[in-house]
C-alpha cells in the first residue's frame, strides 16, 4: 500500500469515526473530508464537480424542492384531524395505513412533521402510544419506491455513477410491501409495549384567535367532535360565541352553526390548520388583511387605545393592520376578538399592510417585538395544480414514459408559474446539507477508486471471498449497513457502505441489483435508535420517549423487516 492509498484510507476511517463519535453535523465531516483529499491532492476539483452534477443528485434535489409545496396542500392535514378515534385499533390502522402510503411518494419526514399536531391533540389515546407507530410506518413506506426516501435516491445515483443505468421506479416495490405491511401488523401486536405517558408541556406562548362560520363551511350541521375540531395542532377550542351568546366550556356534542364565532387558544403558527377548514374565516382575513408575515407588538404603557375595543378604534384604518390574535399575560381572555378591552402589557399579533411602518401613531401606542411567519393556505385551484400536477410526474416516470428528473424540472416550473411556490422560496428550501453529504460521499468513494484502495482491497481479499455464498455476503453488506445507520444518519450509512459492496460484488461475482438494494433497504432500517432517522428523532423530541422505548419496540421490528427484505432478495435475484 502506497502514501496515497494510506492517507485515503485514513481520511475514509476518521470520517466513520467521526460519525459515530463526534457532534459535528454530517455535512460538516464530508466538507472536512472533501477539503483533506484535495489539499492532499488525491482529489481535482473536476472530480467535486462532476459529482455535484450526478443526475441521481439532481432528481434528489428537485424531488425535496417540489414535496414543500406539496406540503402547502391540505390534503394530508384534513386526513389528520380525522385520524384519531375513541377505538385505539381503529386509530392505529387508520394513521399506519395513511402514512404508510402516503410515504411511499411524498417526503416521510414532511408527513410525519404534519401528523405529529393532531395525534398530540387528540382527546382518547396518549399521544406516545401513536408517534412511535407514526414514525415506524414513515419509515416502512418510503422503502416502497423509489421516491419514497432520499436514501434510495442516494444509492440510485451511486449506480449511476458507476455506469449502471439506475434503479427502476417499482424496483423495491415487492420487498418494501411485504415487509412493511408484515411490521406493521408486528407493530400493532406489540402495541402493549408502548409507553404510556404524559404529553410535554407547551413551549409557546398561547394567544387567542377568532374564527367565524360562513354561510358555505363544512362545519355546518356537524358536532364539534363529528367535525374534528378537538384534534387540531395546538389549536385549542375554548368558547363559541352564537348570537351574542357565550358558550363555555365547549361540548363535544355541540353542534356548530351558521355565523357561529369559534375562540381558539394555542400556537398562532399553527394558523394554517384553520385555513385548511372549507367555510371558517379568522378574524384577520374578515378584515382582508392576513399575510404570511406577522408582527408581534405590545401595548404601550401611555397608549392611546388603552380601555378601548379593537372594533370601537377602527384599527384597521388606524394603523393599516388588523389584529391576527391577542395573549394578555395573567389573565384567560374570553369573547369575540373585536370586543376585547385592550390593556396596557397586551401583546398583539398583527397582520401589516404596505403603510403600517410609516403610521406616526405606532411607537406611541406600541413597542414593536419581532415578526413571525405562518403559512398561507393554496387556493382551490392552486390545490389541484399541485396534487394532480405531482401524480401526474410520478405516473410518467412509473410507466417509464418521461424521466423521473425531467418530469420534476417541469413540474417545478409548473409550481413556480401557478405561484404555489416562488424563486425565493425555493433557493430558502434548498438542502444545502444534504448536498454537501451527497457530494462530500461520492468524491470519497472517487478517491477510494482513483488510488487503487478498492482495487488492492479486492486482490487482496479475492483468496477468501471469491468462493463465498452469496446470500451470506449479501447479509453481511446488509448487517454492517444497520449497524452503521443506527450509529450516523441513513444518507450517511448508505453512502459510506455503497463502494464497499460494490468491490465486493466485483469480487465475488454476484448480480449488483441484490447488494444496492440490500444497502438501501438497510440503511433506511433504523428503528432501534432515536437518532439514526429523522421521524424517529421528530417523534423523540415530541414526548417525553426514553433510549429505551426505541429499542423495546424497535428490536422485534428490526429483526421482522430485516428477515424479510434479505430472504425476498435471496429469493428474487440469488435464486433465480
Amino acid at each position: 500500500m502506497d502514501v496515497n492509498q494510506v492517507m485515503v484510507l485514513m481520511v475514509f476511517l476518521s470520517t466513520i469515526f467521526a460519525l459515530i463519535f463526534s457532534n459535528q453535523r454530517p455535512s460538516t465531516i464530508f466538507a472536512v473530508a472533501v477539503l483533506g483529499l484535495m489539499v492532499s491532492q488525491q482529489l481535482s476539483f473536476d472530480d467535486i464537480l462532476e459529482n455535484l452534477t450526478n443526475k441521481g443528485l439532481i432528481t434528489l434535489i428537485l424531488l425535496l424542492l417540489v414535496s414543500s409545496a406539496i406540503d402547502k396542500t391540505a390534503l394530508i392535514k384534513r386526513l389528520g384531524r380525522k385520524l384519531v378515534t375513541a377505538s385505539f385499533t381503529a386509530s392505529f390502522w387508520r394513521l399506519f395505513g395513511l402514512t404508510f402510503f402516503s410515504s411511499a411518494l411524498l417526503n416521510n419526514t414532511a408527513i410525519v412533521a404534519s401528523l405529529i399536531g393532531p395525534v398530540k391533540q387528540n382527546q382518547y389515546h396518549p399521544a406516545s402510544r401513536l408517534l412511535i407507530p407514526l414514525s415506524y410506518a414513515a419509515i416502512l413506506g418510503g422503502t416502497v419506491t423509489l421516491i419514497g426516501t432520499s436514501t434510495n435516491l442516494i444509492v440510485d445515483s451511486f449506480l449511476q455513477e458507476h455506469g449502471h443505468p439506475g434503479f427502476n421506479f417499482w424496483d423495491f416495490t415487492l420487498f418494501g410491501l411485504v415487509a412493511g405491511l408484515s411490521c406493521g401488523l408486528l407493530l400493532f401486536v406489540t402495541t402493549p409495549l408502548l409507553p404510556t405517558i404524559a404529553n410535554k408541556q407547551n413551549d409557546y406562548r398561547e394567544y387567542i384567535v377568532e374564527a367565524e362560520v360562513e354561510a358555505d363551511s363544512e362545519l355546518i350541521g356537524k358536532t364539534v367532535e363529528e367535525n374534528h375540531l378537538r384534534n387540531l395542532p395546538e389549536l385549542f377550542l375554548v368558547e363559541v360565541i352564537r348570537e351574542g351568546q357565550l358558550i363555555t366550556p365547549v361540548s363535544p356534542d355541540l353542534i356548530i352553526m351558521e355565523g357561529d364565532k369559534l375562540i381558539f387558544s394555542g400556537n398562532v403558527q399553527k394558523l394554517d390548520s384553520l385555513s385548511h377548514i372549507r367555510g371558517l374565516t379568522t378574524f384577520a382575513e374578515a378584515d382582508g388583511i392576513l399575510r404570511e408575515n406577522l408582527t408581534e407588538v405590545i401595548v404601550a404603557n401611555r397608549a392611546q387605545i388603552i380601555g378601548k375595543t379593537i372594533k370601537a378604534l377602527g384599527f384597521r384604518a388606524l394603523f393599516d393592520a388588523a389584529v391576527v390574535a391577542i395573549r394578555r399575560d395573567g389573565e384567560q381572555l374570553s369573547g369575540k376578538l373585536g370586543e376585547i378591552t385592550l390593556q396596557a402589557g397586551d401583546f398583539l399579533l398583527l397582520a401589516t399592510g404596505p403603510d403600517f411602518q410609516t403610521r406616526q401613531n405606532l411607537g406611541k401606542n406600541f413597542f414593536i417585538l419581532s415578526e413571525q411567519k405562518i403559512s398561507r393556505p393554496l387556493t382551490y385551484w392552486q390545490e389541484w395544480v399541485t396534487v394532480g400536477g405531482f401524480l401526474l410526474t410520478v405516473g410518467l416516470a412509473a410507466s417509464e414514459i418521461l424521466p423521473l428528473g425531467i418530469g420534476l424540472l417541469f413540474f417545478a416550473a409548473l409550481l413556480v408559474g401557478a405561484k404555489v411556490t416562488s424563486s425565493g422560496e425555493i433557493k430558502r428550501n434548498m438542502p444545502l446539507n444534504l448536498i454537501v453529504v451527497i457530494v462530500g460521499a461520492l468524491s470519497l468513494a472517487t478517491a477510494l477508486e482513483n488510488s487503487g484502495v478498492i482495487s488492492l482491497s479486492t486482490s487482496q481479499l479475492m483468496p477468501y471471498l471469491s468462493d463465498t455464498n452469496w446470500f451470506l455476503a449479501l447479509a453481511v453488506v446488509y448487517l454492517t449497513t444497520l449497524l452503521l445507520t443506527e450509529f450516523v444518519t441513513n444518507n450517511a450509512a448508505a453512502a459510506l457502505m455503497f463502494p464497499f459492496a460494490y468491490g465486493l460484488v466485483e469480487i465475488i461475482g454476484a448480480p449488483l441489483m441484490p447488494f444496492a438494494l440490500a444497502v438501501a433497504f438497510a440503511a433506511s432500517a433504523s428503528f432501534i435508535s432515536p437518532y439514526g432517522y429523522q421521524t424517529n428523532l421528530l417523534v423523540f423530541n415530541a414526548a417525553n420517549y426514553r433510549f429505551k422505548h426505541f429499542i423495546q419496540i424497535g428490536l422485534p421490528i428490526s429483526i421482522c423487516y430485516s428477515t424479510i427484505v434479505l430472504l425476498l432478495l435471496n429469493m428474487v435475484y440469488l435464486q433465480s
